[in-house]
């Protein structure tokens, strides 16, 4: 029998998603700390979301290549993950690891095999690993674009690496990215939004109750 699948929706902004959320049996909830994302949200507010969530779901903080002084002020707040959602190198992963004394969840961009077999260097240095869509050249952020990328790509992965799934996932095609990418999690944000950055409480439900009915048992 195989682990239960890990379900984060991710880039949540308010007291009324975060509950709907839970309500519908998320594991993980994301807040998001990158001033040009639609999701952002300053750190009282992710503060103040994480007190209400401890105990009940685990949390996570998006950050993007951080400097030492943010990651400090979000180690401080108490998540349970940290997510690194940029450039940053295994040594970096590793050093941010060490400093904060908190879980690593480190996204990688993939569009091309290149980006497949470059996963394996964060194996040490991450608690987990979230495989994303590569964003276009013109991209302003690194995630969150709403497009999944060529699942077919991730045959070339080491079998033995567990990984979460995220990039352009929504209700409707989450069945399909389970069977062919067999992840130990997922990951979603704007595939549950009425807007960018607006998520939508029957939206969360349904992509939490067609993935769990897809998933594996």
């Amino acid at each position: 029998m195989s682990d239960p699948l890990i379900i984060k929706i991710c880039g949540i902004k308010t007291e009324a998603i975060l509950e709907a959320a839970i309500d519908a049996g998320a594991d993980m909830v994301g807040f998001v700390h990158f001033t040009r994302s639609p999701r952002h949200l300053e750190i009282d507010a992710i503060g103040e979301l994480i007190s209400l969530a401890r105990g009940r779901v685990e949390t996570c903080v998006l950050l993007v290549n951080p400097d030492n002084t943010l990651v400090a002020q979000i180690a401080a707040l108490g998540p349970d993950w940290i997510q690194l959602h940029g450039p940053e190198t295994p040594h970096r992963v590793e050093a941010i690891r060490d400093e904060a004394g908190i879980a690593i969840l480190k996204a990688c961009p993939i569009g091309n095999a290149a980006d497949v077999a470059a996963v394996a260097s964060f194996a040490e240095c991450a608690d987990r690993i979230l495989l994303d869509a590569k964003p276009p050249k013109e991209a302003t952020r690194p995630g969150g674009l709403g497009d999944p990328f060529d699942w077919s790509l991730l045959k070339a992965l080491d079998p033995a690496l567990s990984f979460m799934l995220s990039g352009g996932l929504t209700p409707d095609n989450i069945a399909a990215a389970l069977k062919v990418t067999r992840p130990m999690g997922v990951d979603v944000s704007s595939g549950v939004e009425k807007t960018p950055g607006v998520k939508d409480a029957a939206l969360i439900r349904a992509f939490i109750t067609n993935a769990r009915s897809a998933a594996p048992s």
